[in-house]
């Protein structure tokens, strides 16, 4: 069973910057590259938000406006890793982060939708202190 596990979130005041860090592990039957991923993040009681996919060949997707400018996912096949620069944080980017890779996927034009993607991990908090 493909194995997606995030880290690096944390406590960060207002203006800070965090790194989150997702590895890809248990991959048996294809290869990183195969795999579109994707950032997204949610708050108790709304809907899981997307950050931002990459696939590989390709350009990440477009971000939400509420973190455009601030946010840059980063893949690195390398190491099965995919990253999430995160700047200038608000506390409205105060949620659980999860990643989540989507076999085949292409980041077409419904890359936000969760039923995409087959593997998730467990998420990683971060909470921004104004």
């Amino acid at each position: 069973q493909v194995q997606v596990v995030e880290s690096g979130g944390g406590l960060v005041q207002a203006g800070g910057s965090l790194r989150l860090s997702c590895t890809v592990s248990r991959l048996t039957t294809a290869n990183f590259a195969s795999y579109a991923m994707a950032w997204f993040r949610q708050v108790p009681g709304k809907e899981r938000e997307g950050i931002s996919c990459v696939r590989w060949p390709g350009r990440p997707t477009d971000r939400p406006d509420s973190v455009k400018g601030r946010f840059t996912i980063v893949r690195d096949n390398a190491n099965n890793a995919v990253y999430l620069q995160m700047d200038s944080l608000k506390p409205e980017d105060t949620a659980t982060y999860y990643c989540a890779a989507n076999f085949g996927g292409l980041c077409g034009a419904l890359w936000y939708a969760t039923y995409q993607y087959q593997h998730w991990g467990q998420g990683t908090q971060v909470t921004v202190s104004s």
